[in-house]
This record gives structure tokens, sequence and C-alpha cells, in this order.
């Protein structure tokens, strides 16, 4: 277990907020949400194991395990919890497993392709055709063509391309893609058994989920069908953006999130 995490603290509001980043990314990349709340909310945003400033990953036991127990160490309070993609999983999890410190959660693309391998298969074929070249890289150990494939697939939409990344960037996505196969299991099988009856069905907090209009078809599908399997939540789209939405469209992502929270008693 990884036990130097790095936590990067965003704003000064009154209003607590656990903040969980995507695969291959860092804490900084909720400034520009934290920015738009002007001052509404304090981020308390941890970097994953092999990414950002924490320390690797050294890929003994379940990675996604280990996660959600370093991320619920910050929940020494009821918080609200917003998390994009993988981030997103981990707020869902949190969700489940922590009701009590949970006020809310925003999931921002959270990636349970397992959803639309009930709702959507061919959706999941799609992507998985799509993602492919990726999956090959991870298999013959080709790190950096699979950092580079993996951020055009899910990043270069609505972003800068490989090649016009910064040097650190780069490094720190190669860094951190062996994560991925690590919690393949648990994203397209439901190896956590989130999916069992009853387990969702009891999580009675309030969640957005947020798809950008512009991304992969999988994931309104995965989005509004997680909606579907819980009891108190609603969906939002964030017009234009794809997969990175609170990264490349922080202001719009920050009018639904302050109607949601507006929302709350």
């Amino acid at each position: 277990m990884v036990d130097d995490i790095f936590v990067r603290t965003l704003g000064q509001g009154a209003r607590k907020v656990l903040a969980l980043h995507c695969t291959i990314a860092h804490s900084g990349a909720w400034a520009g949400l934290s920015a738009a709340l002007g001052g509404e909310a304090t981020f308390t945003a941890p970097d994953m194991p092999s990414h950002g400033r924490t320390s690797d990953w050294d890929g003994h036991g379940d990675f996604f395990d280990q996660v959600t127990q370093l991320s619920a160490a910050h929940l020494t309070e009821p918080m609200d919890v917003i998390g994009h993609s993988f981030g997103g999983m981990l707020a869902l999890r949190l969700a489940v497993e922590f009701p009590d410190l949970v006020r809310s959660a925003v999931l921002i693309e959270p990636v349970f392709f397992a959803i639309a391998v009930q709702d959507a298969p061919e959706l999941v074929r799609q992507h998985d055709d799509e993602a492919k070249p990726v999956s090959n890289a991870l298999a013959a150990g080709d790190m950096e063509q699979a950092a580079r494939l993996f951020n055009r697939m899910w990043g270069a939409q609505d972003g800068p391309r490989w090649p016009d990344l910064p040097k650190r960037t780069r490094a720190g996505m190669i860094r951190g893609i062996h994560v991925v196969p690590a919690v393949d299991d648990a994203l397209f099988h439901d190896q956590k058994g989130l999916l069992i009856p009853g387990v969702l069905d009891r999580v009675n907090l309030p969640f957005l989920i947020l798809s950008g209009s512009e991304t992969h078809p999988v994931m309104p599908a995965i989005g509004e069908g997680l909606a579907r399997r819980l009891p108190n939540a609603k969906t939002g789209v964030v017009s234009g953006a794809g997969h990175m939405v609170p990264i490349t469209h922080p202001d719009q992502t920050v009018a639904e999130i302050r109607k949601f929270w507006g929302g709350l008693s």
C-alpha cells in the first residue's frame, strides 16, 4: 500500500469537496473547476498512486481496492464528492461503502462499462474495437505507445495532441498507464459486485451524472443506465465537451454542479 499520498487543496470555500481525478492525470486537473466555483468550495484532491506527486503503485494487491481505501481516508466529515472517469468510479464506490460520509456525488463520465455490457453491448463492442490498439500496446509492454493512443482516444478530441503536450505531461501519462488493465475486471465485469441487486438500490444520497455531448457514445449509455439503477440520481450533458469535461469545459460543468447543489436540502 502506498502511504505517501500527495494531497492538493484548491479553493477556500465553505463547501467541503473530495475531488478524484481520472487515469493518467493528477490532482491539478481540478484547478479550472475550482477556480470557476469562485471561492464557493474547498477541494481536497489526492493524487492516485503512479500519478502526480504520489509514489508508484508496486503492482501488488488490488489497485481499485487500495485507491478506494486511500480516498476514503480523506472523508473526515460528510463531504460532497466529485469524480471524473475512473475517479467517477471511485466516487461511486465511496458512496456505496461510506454513505454516511458522502453528502452528494457528481460522477463525470464514470467508466462503468459493465452497465453498458448489460444495456448496450453493441456500444461496448465498438469501444473495444477502438481500444484494441491500446490493449495491444499494453500487452507488448510499450507504455509510451499505450499512453499516446489512450490519450488520443479519450483526450485529444478537445485537447492537445500528443506531440503538442509538454514533455513532463507525456512522462506522467506514460508513468500511470499501467493501472488501466489493473482495473479492467472491475470496470467491465463488475468484479466488485456493485450491480448485484440491492447494492445500488440502497444508496439514497443524491447523484448527478454528467456526460459530454461529443464523448464516445458508450459514455451516455453508462450514465443513463447508472441513473436508472440509483434511487436519487439525475443526468446532465455538457454541450460541446468530449470525455475530458471538467478540464476542457469547467465553466459549463460548474453551472451544472451549482444547479445540482442548489437543489439539495
